[in-house]
């Protein structure tokens, strides 16, 4: 990220200027970022120490637990000590790991929800067929793909924006580093820069979340032919919680990098970026063990383990 321009540091303008609220949202992030840690790191452990959910769907899921525990960690902390820093300052190449790895886990989570529609797709569409088209083996090879692809998938427009020149002001109207900000804060506009990334971003969404809605097409036609009524509401409740966290995922990041950056947009932008960086980490957890009986049931039992050990 070597770079030629005069500014080597970046500060944050972060939410208010105001005492009161910064210690009424540091208390809020931290009670969010505890709870998005305890709750992912359940499902880790859960799913590690139980051998009745050493399933692919499973291993998927600890995947995504673990997932959202790096993400959340990569803009959290940083934002926490923000919020007493009168000053929140952070230097150029932090801000641009920080911009790295925050989308790098966020495009490894947009593999891995696909990777989770199309498992759910065969366990449905081809039950007989399942254990050989997803066995551990094929799932574990599939789920490293998605974490090397959506490491390597950013470095292109990541390196183009980084290597922009800044000559000042220095000032992020955001509370992390984001695309938006930094081609603003850029002393020249680069059309080659913003078409990359946009055309990294477009691609990125459109081919998984059309792969997503052609498997939950499979999905439906399936669960409409069976005959009982039982079967067919067993069948959607094993994919709803998988539906709900997508809608939210891939709504929020469409809005806001699938359209032009804006000076106008940043204020909007950071109500955004809260959702899928500090609110949906936390839902996560939520919303697969409260629709998820197994997972209930062996959380239930570590937990009355751990009880009864103390």
């Amino acid at each position: 990220m070597a770079n030629q321009s005069t500014v080597t540091s970046f500060i944050f303008e972060g939410f208010s200027s105001n005492r009161g609220l910064q210690s009424g949202l540091f208390v809020v992030f931290l009670m969010d970022y505890l709870l998005t840690l305890a709750g992912n790191f359940a499902i880790v452990i859960v799913v590690q120490v139980d051998f009745q959910l050493n399933k692919p769907m499973y291993f998927l899921l600890s995947n995504l637990s673990f997932l959202d525990i790096c993400y959340t960690t990569s803009t959290i902390p940083n934002m926490l000590s923000g919020l007493f820093q009168e000053i929140k300052r952070i230097s150029f190449i932090g801000c641009f790991l920080q911009f790295y790895f925050m989308f790098s886990l966020g495009t490894t989570e947009y593999f891995l929800l696909t990777l989770m529609g199309y498992d759910r797709c065969l366990a449905i569409c081809k039950p007989l067929h399942y254990h050989k088209l997803m066995s551990s083996r094929v799932c574990r090879q599939l789920t490293v793909s998605c974490w090397v692809v959506g490491f390597l998938w950013v470095v292109t427009p990541i390196t183009l924006i980084s290597q922009l020149p800044f000559c000042g002001p220095n000032i992020i109207n955001h509370f992390l580093c984001d695309r938006g900000p930094l081609i603003i804060l850029s002393c020249k506009r680069d059309y080659i820069t913003e078409v990359t990334f946009f055309t990294f971003g477009t691609v990125l969404n459109v081919c998984t979340f059309l792969f997503i809605l052609v498997t939950y097409i499979y999905i439906i036609n399936t669960i409409l032919k069976i005959p009982s009524a039982v079967g067919r509401r067993k069948a959607f409740s094993t994919c709803a919680s998988h539906l709900i966290v997508v809608s939210l995922f891939f709504g929020s990041v469409m809005f806001m990098y699938m359209r032009p950056s804006g000076k106008n947009s940043l204020s909007q932008d950071k109500v955004v970026a809260l959702l899928y960086t500090v609110v949906i980490p936390l839902l996560n957890p939520l919303i697969y063990t409260l629709r998820n009986k197994e997972v209930k049931e062996a959380l239930t039992k570590v937990l009355t383990k751990v009880l009864k050990n103390q």
